[in-house]
């Protein structure tokens, strides 16, 4: 074993073992990539590289996204729209069978359009949707069931925080991941709404009475939410603006909305950009520390080597993807969604290019196996924000619930292997 595969295997020893001590992932990344490199070329190269690849991370233009489309979220959710989406799909799937958890899903469908992050929806539909159906006795297995896999749909349906860092990190074009996780978001949506209908079809309280102008006074209330994806969404799908530019807009826009409806005002607008700030920082510390570990990843050859090892395994090109998706749904258990993105993506993304897999299909495919990692203990991100909002149901009662989505979660994961062409289409009618 040479010198640089020593080093390799102390590296990730050393990180998985400052993880078990609750040592944040990005100062982890950070600390054995500044070590692992000084090891091999020095100390002077290395602490060079500590003082110059920080100021690159949080200066480099193409990650200005990752704020507005943040700072965007917060916006939404500090002007109500959460509540207004909920109020119209109650409106148009209330009278049906369990429609205030048809209805969850759908707004948290359309909260992810303009939010991108999971947690947060999570969180928000949690004060919005929870209360309102286990006020209508929905057992809280399927209330926050439905609350924890809805708010997966943060980081699939565009836009995305960590399809826009995967981008980054592969070199891929984050309009076109935004654009192709359209139809798999929507196909998650039906998927949740079926999987709702079949597992808890016993368990599920009827409808109220469909009202036709109470259906269409709702739609009134959410033309912000349709304006937003149109005009951040639909203005990258034509080509008008780039991912950055088109983040930029939809902040501005969402904070105009929100002034203009007086949901918003300047002290609100203070505490959002604080908010922000906060998850931010939190992101771009584990970018720089990424960014760190990959220079050491890069100068031990490790992801080459790992390359080789798995194409000489000889399993085939599904065969390989297979073991991929495997480790990722293990580590899903142990790590959060952005954590997995940012660690194992440089060390298989060479392999997924060496097998002939479109970079564009593989980071939805990635994004949806992440998905998982929300709902699936221990670690289970959006269950552990659920209970923290009701605090009276165990996290065992919130595993339980979930456990319908997870087989629907895998069974979209199977459907889009076997046709690419659900991710692939609306990207190739790009301009």
């Amino acid at each position: 074993m040479s010198k640089g595969d020593l080093v390799a295997l102390a590296g990730f020893v050393a990180l998985f073992a400052m993880m078990a001590i609750r040592v944040p992932i990005g100062v982890a990344m950070g600390i054995v990539g500044v070590g692992g490199f000084a090891a091999i070329t020095g100390w002077g190269p290395a602490l060079n590289l500590l003082a110059q690849s920080p100021l690159r991370t949080v200066t480099d233009f193409n990650l200005t996204l990752i704020p507005f489309f943040i700072l965007m979220g917060v916006l939404a959710t500090q002007s109500g729209m959460s509540r207004e989406l909920f109020r119209a799909g109650h409106a148009w799937l209330g009278h049906l069978r369990g429609g205030l958890a048809l209805s969850t899903i759908a707004a948290c469908g359309g909260f992810a359009a303009i939010s991108g992050s999971s947690v947060a929806t999570a969180a928000t539909m949690s004060k919005v949707a929870l209360p309102e159906m286990r006020g209508a006795g929905y057992p809280d297995t399927v209330a926050t069931g439905v609350v924890a896999a809805g708010g997966t749909l943060g980081i699939l349906i565009p836009p995305s925080v960590v399809l826009a860092v995967y981008g980054y990190m592969t070199e891929q074009d984050v309009g076109r991941l935004f654009i192709a996780g359209i139809l798999p978001g929507l196909l998650a949506i039906a998927m949740y709404m079926a999987a709702v209908r079949i597992a808890y079809r016993r368990s599920l309280p009827a409808g109220t009475p469909f009202e036709t102008s109470e259906a269409v006074s709702s739609l009134r209330d959410v033309w912000a939410v349709l304006l937003l994806f149109v005009a951040v969404i639909g203005s990258m799908y034509l080509g008008i603006v780039t991912a950055t530019e088109a983040a930029a807009t939809g902040s501005l826009l969402t904070a105009l909305i929100g002034f203009a409806r007086r949901r918003l005002t300047f002290s609100t607008l203070l505490d959002a950009l604080i908010e922000a700030l906060r998850t931010s920082v939190a992101i771009y510390t584990i970018l720089i520390g990424a960014i760190l570990f990959g220079y050491f990843l890069t100068i031990t050859q490790t992801p080459q080597k790992i390359t080789a090892f798995l194409v000489a395994l000889d399993f085939g090109a599904y065969g390989t993807l297979a073991v991929i998706l495997a480790f990722f749904l293990v580590m899903g258990c142990i790590l959060d969604a952005m954590a997995m993105i940012i660690l194992l993506v440089p060390i298989v993304y060479p392999v997924i290019v060496q097998l002939g897999f479109d970079p564009i299909w593989f980071g939805i495919i990635v994004v949806m196996t992440v998905e998982l990692g929300l709902i699936t203990p221990p670690v289970g991100m959006n269950v552990f924000v659920i209970n923290s909002i009701a605090r009276d149901v165990n996290l065992v009662t919130i595993f339980r619930g979930v456990f319908p989505f997870v087989l629907a979660d895998i069974l979209r994961l199977v459907l889009l292997i076997a046709f690419p062409a659900i991710v692939l289409f609306l990207p190739t009618t790009m301009n």
